[in-house]
This record gives structure tokens, C-alpha cells and sequence, in this order.
């Protein structure tokens, strides 16, 4: 009969990326949603956490708890995971440099609770090579990057079997601009660089290669144009299967199967009219549901305010409700592929092979991925990606509802508030983490935790897996920051290329466009100021790696006219003041999308009065609530921008606006 119900197919496991405060707010955040039906936990941890650092290191100061939970030890670690059972559970980590550090203090907790750690399921994402072009969360040089990824996977196959070592992550290659294309032959040159590094290493056997191959997972974003989405994940298995078969020798299909988790795109989630993100939320998780023969196996949804700030329980359980709509209300589940025989969509599915496969080829070529991220290739294709993208939006050709075109609204109920619309952290709690960090230093037995740092240090000078010396640093009540600095003082530190340098100009200063306009101001301005080019100094205080913005206002800032003094992510506020002193600036911009502009930006203003160049203007763009962009103002900011600025080309000139009034120069009547 027509109506009767047929046979459903599982749902892919449904999570939410969620973390923050602290281990006790987070494991309480984490038992509701459970309860509320999300079958898998997603962790986001802080950024000092991911980076390497104890709460109570300078550049920590803002960010503790700000985008996750701050785990420093095996004690948070315990309350993070209280009265959850490990054993039953799937925990996806978004953990990369640290992740060795942080497997190891679950798999501890894990013993803890009585677990046999061969059954633990879950995943480690462990992907430096996109933290390299993208999301900024980096240590450790590519080399012994790739080491720890290595000695990962190894101890993983052998140990923790159903555990995914690696996540090889495009989600933030498609954050940073990247073409469906790029996305897929990013992705698996760097699946190609790790399997190399691991069946090298001689740590597993011949005849277990197969079990390698099938733990690789991979994490990838959807945007909204959900027809191409779908394509590429189905493009994306047919080169995986291809790359298994033929370069590796996987015979057995079920080891070369694409194997992905996704959150769809947050790049996408705009200021202006919020309440348009949930149709778009919907629209890039049919792409990656709709097609059962590329079905994702894990899916996490953003929140609908992620734009205007860090999102509440209840934003969170809307974002799962979505989820739990399609996979049990709707009959998508009872049917095979409905795209199998479209020609459109194979059509469109070799493109996006033959295209991708040329561009893997073409890395290959030059060394492989680590080899192509050191040179800066990478880095410089994705910046000129994101710019060619950022042109078309402002020049009107590719439609954004509620940004670009449709801007007239009624008033907006879900934001009435702003003040409520969105979850705040409260700032006396990096204090408190801090305190509690201090007590279980004084409460551990030092002698123990100093013998497991100097095995570790001694293990990484050689050539041993160092997953057991790592383990025994976990054991011994280490800290992150102390584990982390023990491999760089034998592995040093990275800091990888901007691509700013290498970018193409993406928008021609043509007659009479909106660029030419703003030349013309820069020009006037630097010849009535004297001393040759206006500088502009693009600062990234702290630990927020998400450098997209920063290198678009610098890539535009150039293409203008402005000298760009640009010297990548992580640096404190003491550091930003010395270069633009040093540098003469005549501005500086300052990025932060991390939640710490409370703290950083009000310490630039003061050591650069300090520093007797208060007179600088300074400018700040970033998620930035209404409130605290008052107070910025208040505190001295010249200007603050939001994701609702999405003119680059206008922001450029309003910083040319506020160098004038700065050093007061009447304002100059030339039309942007």
C-alpha cells in the first residue's frame, strides 16, 4: 500500500557544539541536551586550552571559558565528564595541536569510570594543517605537527580501535573562502600527507593498513547553495574511494569509505536579520542528508544568533529540534538515493572531481600539503578565494537576503533584547578557573609530575611514540600549558604565512568604482599628513586564531593605498603597541572574534597612551555586542565594526575618516 510506513534507516548522530565557563557549567550544559535527545556530544574548548596555555598565562587573559570549556588538568576533565557514561557515549573533540594532551585525559577518566578504553567510540579532530590556513589554533612547526598526529593514529589502531584519531577538517578551509574545489583537494592532500607519515613510520603492521584507512574520518562544512553541496560530498567519496584503492592498496570497500561528520556553515549566518539564518540552517543539512549514498554520519547545527554572540541553551535546543524534525518527522529516511541516475548531478559530480584531482595533483607536485602550507601556497589561494568571494557580495552579484538586497524589516522580537538575545560569561570567571588551577598545582605531588615532563621532553629529543609518556603526564597531574611548553622547548614554535603578501588584487581600483574613490582619500590624506604612505597596523590580540577579517581589511587596506603592517595571529597587547609605535602607524585596527575584546582592547588603548601615542585612532571590528561596543566607544575606540559592515571597501574609508579627525584634518567631501 502507498501509505504504509516503510522501513527507516538510523539517523546520523545528532550533536551539539557546545562548551563553556567551566568543566562543572559544561558538564551540566552537556546532561541536558542529552536528555533532550542529542545523541552525541560535541566539546568546544577554550582557546587557551587549544593552544597550549594555563588560564593563568598572559595571553590567556580574556579568553578562558570565552568559546569553550577550559580543561587544564585531569581534575577538570573528571567534572567535565561526571556522571556521564564514557563507555555509552560518542564525543567528537575539537581538539588540535593539544590533541594527544586532551585523548589522553579522557582516556584516564575513561579507566576512571571503569571503562575498557577498547570500546570507547568518539573522535579527535587533530588536524593541524587547516589550523596552519584557517583557524589560527597551531603550536608546533609542520614536522613534528605531524609527528603527534602520527604517533596518534598508531596508538589509537592498536589501543582505542572503534576511536577516530584524526577529523580531517575542511569545514574551516570553506570558513576562510575556499571553493568547493579547494575544499575537497585541501582536505585530502592532507589525508595523503598523513597516510604517508603513518605507514612510514613502521608502527603498523602491512597487514593492518586497511583499519588505519578506516579510522580516518573527515569533518567538512555545507553552505547554503545545497544542490553543489551535495555534489561535493559525493565528489568527495569518489576520490577517497580512488586515492584508498589506488595509491594505498585498500582492497576491502568498507575500509575506503568516505566517512564524515559536518556542521553546516557559520560563515554564511549573518547580523542583519538573524532570524534568516534558521531557513539557511536548514538548507545546508538537507545537503548533507537528502543523499543517502553521502549521508552524513554526524551532524551539528549552529545556532540561529551565532553571528550576535555566544548562543544560549535554548538557541542550542532549537538548532537540535531541527535536526530531530527531518530524521523522524519528515519520510526522508525510508528511501534510497533519490538522486542515483540525475544527470545534472553527475554531471556536476565529475566537474568537481576532475577539478579537485587536478588541484591535489598539482600540490603533490610541490611536496605534498605540509610542503605546500610552509611555501604559503595555500594560504595565498584561500585569501584570494575569500576576496574574490567578499567582491562579489559587495558588488551586488552574489545575493545575501537581509545584507545586500531585502534590507527593509519589521522590528525583530528574537532581538528586542540584545542584551538577552545572546549567552554572556561572566568575567570574574577566568579569575575563578585561575584560582582553582593554583590549587591543584599546590595540591599534587610535584615530584611525580616533574619526572613525567622530563620522559616526555626525552621521548620527543627521540623517536618513541609519545601517546604512553603523554599518558603518564596526565596520570601524574600535569597542566596543559606545562605538557605543551615541554614540547616546545624540543619542537620550538610556528608561525605560519599570512598569505596577505601573495594575495592578487581582488577588486580594481577602476575610474569612478568605490575603490578609485577611496585611493583618492588615502592619497590627499597621506600628502596633507606628509611622511609618505598612511600606515595602517592589523592587530590580532590574544589567542583568536579566526584571521579571515583581519586579512581581508589588510589584503583591501592595500589595495587602497595604505601601508599594511600585518604580522599574523597571537600576540599580546604589549607586543601590537610596540610595532605601531615602531612603525609610525597612523592607525591601528584591532580583530577579535574570540569574546575578549572586553579585556585586550581597553589594555592597547592604555599602554598606548602609556607609550605617549594615544593620539593614534583605534579601530575594532569583531562579534561584538551592542553593549560592549558602546563601552569600547566610551573607553576611547574611534570605531567599532561588526559582521553587519560587510562593505570592506566602506570600512577602509571610514578608517581613512577617522585618521583625519584623528590629526584634524576637515573632512574630505569624496564619495564612497
Amino acid at each position: 500500500m502507498s501509505g504504509a510506513p516503510r522501513p527507516k534507516d538510523r539517523p546520523w548522530l545528532m550533536r551539539t557544539y557546545a562548551g563553556h565557563s567551566t568543566a562543572e557549567a559544561s558538564n551540566e550544559l552537556y546532561r541536558r541536551n542529552l536528555a533532550k535527545g542529542q545523541t552525541g556530544l560535541s566539546v568546544a574548548f577554550d582557546l587557551p586550552t587549544q593552544t597550549g596555555y594555563d588560564p593563568d598565562h598572559v595571553l590567556a587573559r580574556g579568553e578562558v571559558g570565552r568559546v569553550g570549556v577550559p580543561v587544564s588538568h585531569l581534575g577538570d576533565m573528571r567534572r567535565l565528564f561526571q556522571e556521564i557514561p564514557l563507555e555509552r557515549m560518542n564525543t567528537s573533540m575539537t581538539i588540535n595541536a593539544t590533541a594527544m594532551w586532551l585523548l589522553a585525559l579522557y582516556q584516564v577518566v575513561a579507566e576512571e569510570h571503569g571503562a575498557d578504553v577498547a570500546t570507547l567510540q568518539g573522535t579527535t579532530q587533530n588536524d593541524i594543517v587547516k589550523e596552519y590556513l584557517s583557524r589560527g589554533t597551531h603550536v608546533f612547526p609542520p614536522g613534528p605537527s605531524l609527528r603527534l598526529t602520527t604517533d596518534m593514529i598508531a596508538y589509537t589502531v592498536h589501543h582505542i580501535p572503534k576511536w577516530n584519531p584524526i577529523n580531517i577538517c575542511s569545514y574551516h578551509l570553506q570558513e576562510a573562502g575556499a571553493t568547493p574545489v579547494q575544499e575537497i583537494a585541501y582536505a585530502m592532500a592532507t589525508a595523503i600527507s598523513v597516510l604517508d607519515a603513518v605507514f612510514a613510520s613502521g608502527q603498523v603492521p602491512e597487514d593492518r593498513k586497511g583499519d588505519v584507512v578506516a579510522r580516518i574520518s573527515f569533518f567538512v562544512n555545507a553552505g547554503v547553495r545545497f544542490i553543489e553541496e551535495m555534489c561535493k560530498m559525493r565528489a568527495f567519496g569518489r576520490v577517497w574511494d580512488r586515492i584508498t584503492r589506488e595509491r594505498y592498496g585498500i582492497e576491502n570497500p568498507k575500509h575506503r569509505r568516505f566517512r564524515y561528520g559536518v556542521q553546516v556553515n557559520s560563515l554564511g549566518l549573518t547580523e542583519a536579520q538573524p532570524e534568516n539564518n534558521v531557513q539557511r540552517i536548514v538548507l545546508e543539512m538537507l545537503a548533507v542528508t537528502l543523499s543517502k549514498d553521502a549521508r552524513a554520519r554526524a551532524v551539528q547545527l549552529p545556532a540561529w544568533n551565532e553571528a550576535l554572540g555566544l548562543p544560549r541553551p535554548w538557541d542550542q535546543q532549537w538548532s537540535l529540534r531541527i535536526q530531530q524534525v527531518l530524521a523522524h518527522e519528515s519520510d526522508l529516511l525510508e528511501y534510497d538515493d533519490i538522486f542515483e541516475g540525475s544527470k545534472v548531478i553527475e554531471t556536476k559530480v565529475a566537474a568537481l572531481v576532475e577539478e579537485a584531482e587536478a588541484e591535489i595533483e598539482r600540490i603533490q607536485e610541490m611536496g605534498g600539503a605540509m610542503a605546500a602550507v610552509e611555501s604559503g601556497y595555500l594560504k595565498a589561494r584561500l585569501v584570494a578565494s575569500h576576496a574574490e568571494r567578499r567582491a562579489r557580495i559587495e558588488a551586488g552579484e552574489e545575493k545575501i537576503v537581509g545584507v545586500n538586497c531585502y534590507q527593509s524589516t519589521e522590528p525583530n522580537p528574537l532581538t528586542a533584547d540584545l542584551d538577552t538575545a545572546i549567552m554572556t560569561v561572566d568575567p570574574q570567571n577566568e579569575a575563578r578557573v585561575v584560582s582553582a588551577l593554583h590549587a591543584w598545582r599546590e595540591r599534587r605531588a610535584e615530584g611525580p609530575a616533574q619526572e613525567a615532563l622530563a620522559a616526555l621532553r626525552k621521548a620527543a629529543a627521540g623517536t618513541e611514540n609519545l601517546m604512553p609518556a603523554t599518558l603518564r603526564c596526565a596520570r601524574a597531574g600535569v597542566t596543559t600549558g606545562e605538557w605543551a611548553w615541554a614540547l616546545r622547548d624540543v619542537f620550538g614554535e610556528f608561525r605560519a604565512p599570512t598569505g596577505v603578501g601573495g594575495a592578487p588584487v581582488a577588486v580594481a581600483p577602476e575610474a569612478g568604482s568605490p575603490l578609485a574613490a577611496v585611493r583618492e582619500k588615502v592619497g590627499k590624506t597621506a600628502a596633507e599628513l606628509g611622511g609618505g604612505r598612511l600606515r595602517l597596523l592589523v592587530g590580532k590580540p590574544g589567542l583568536d586564531g579566526h584571521s579571515n577579517g583581519a586579512e581581508q581589511i589588510a589584503v583591501r587596506a592595500r589595495d587602497a593605498g595604505f601601508e599594511v603592517v600585518y604580522q599574523g595571529i597571537r600576540l599580546t597587547p604589549e607586543q601590537i603597541v610596540a610595532a605601531a609605535v615602531a612603525e609610525d602607524v597612523h592607525c591601528v585596527g584591532l580583530s577579535i572574534l574570540s569574546g575578549s575584546h572586553a579585556e585586550l582592547v581597553p589594555d592597547v588603548l592604555e599602554r598606548l597612551r602609556g607609550a605617549g601615542a594615544g593620539d593614534i585612532p583605534v579601530v575594532v571590528g569583531g562579534i561584538i555586542p551592542a553593549a560592549d561596543a558602546a563601552a569600547l566607544r566610551a573607553a576611547g575606540v574611534a570605531a567599532v565594526f561588526t559582521p553587519k559592515d560587510f562593505g570592506i571597501t566602506e570600512i577602509i574609508g571610514r578608517i581613512v575618516d577617522e585618521i583625519r579627525a584623528a590629526n584634524t584634518l576637515p573632512p574630505l567631501e569624496v564619495p564612497v
